[in-house]
């Protein structure tokens, strides 16, 4: 029987140092929990890790000491994706089996050099989508293709996807009340790379559901992805849980916190010596 406590999960990536914005969202959830605490909420962690590529263990151990200084507690053991390929593969492997994913043999330049060359490019949350260069290759170019070692990606085929369920999908935000789903709106996504046989967008919807998560606390940023999430929910059968998008930090030029853009990070406020009671309560959090 599924876990019937309100459940709640912070998952970063050890990419690299976590910045305020990493802790914001951090203590969000946790709060979450700790707020449902009556009805048995549970507050988890899990490590994002499946870029092995950028993923390095001093910078996991560096992000655990960081949520620990903020005061957070989370159940154990924790869930590491690069642990779990198995999930991942079972989940493309169904939709496979559906005839709802093919290989992809595109470059990002030549992605990105048709989508110029073309007068209206498509476009979705996150900019211009792929335009299905290798949806129509047919069965026979593809094996072709694979046999002679051209490295490929997996996309989702959103089309058919969006044939395949219901049409009134939808999904409950705590801040945007009920949304409807548009399964096309970030066309044929990636879900697997040979270097990465997963994606961002398999491996958490597939993560949340094996832990029973039932709100998914997240930045804003993320707000788009849903509409992936809760198609690959219905294709994949999960459950669908409740989603909250909270705001995010900014800094003094009004761009969000960033990893890439060397925003102050919770070491170095941490070695500066930031009491880290005061640090919660300027960020609203009352624990």
């Amino acid at each position: 029987m599924p876990d019937p406590s309100p459940i709640f999960r912070f998952a970063p990536s050890p990419t690299g140092a976590l910045h305020l914005g990493n802790g914001f969202s951090a203590l969000y959830s946790f709060a979450a929990a700790q707020a449902t605490q009556a009805a048995g909420g549970r507050f988890l962690l899990r490590v994002e890790d499946i870029d092995q590529g950028r993923c390095r263990p001093e910078y996991e151990a560096a992000m655990l000491a960081d949520l620990a200084w903020l005061g957070l507690v989370w159940e154990t053991p924790v869930r590491r994706q690069s642990e779990h390929m198995a999930d991942y593969a079972a989940a493309l492997a169904t939709l496979d089996d559906a005839g709802l994913i093919y290989p992809c043999f595109c470059t990002r330049k030549q992605i990105a050099r048709e989508i110029a060359a073309a007068p209206s490019a498509p476009h979705g949350p996150d900019g211009a989508r792929y335009p299905g260069t290798c949806r129509n290759l047919s069965k026979s170019a593809r094996k072709d293709k694979i046999a002679a070692g051209t490295p490929y990606a997996l996309r989702l085929d959103s089309a058919a996807a969006a044939a395949r369920v219901a049409a009134n999908l939808t999904w409950h935000d705590r801040g945007k009340g009920i949304q409807t789903c548009r399964p096309t709106a970030h066309g044929d996504v990636v879900l697997a790379r040979k270097d990465t046989p997963t994606s961002y967008h398999l491996a958490v919807t597939v993560d949340d559901a094996l832990q029973g998560v039932s709100c998914v606390t997240r930045g804003m940023d993320l707000f788009a992805a849903s509409h992936v999430h809760r198609l690959l929910q219905a294709l994949l059968d999960l459950p669908t849980p409740e989603y909250d998008h909270h705001r995010l930090l900014l800094d003094d030029e009004g761009s969000r916190l960033a990893k890439r853009q060397g925003s102050i990070s919770l070491a170095d406020m941490r070695a500066a010596g930031t009491d880290p009671v005061a640090l919660r309560r300027d960020l609203g959090f009352e624990f």
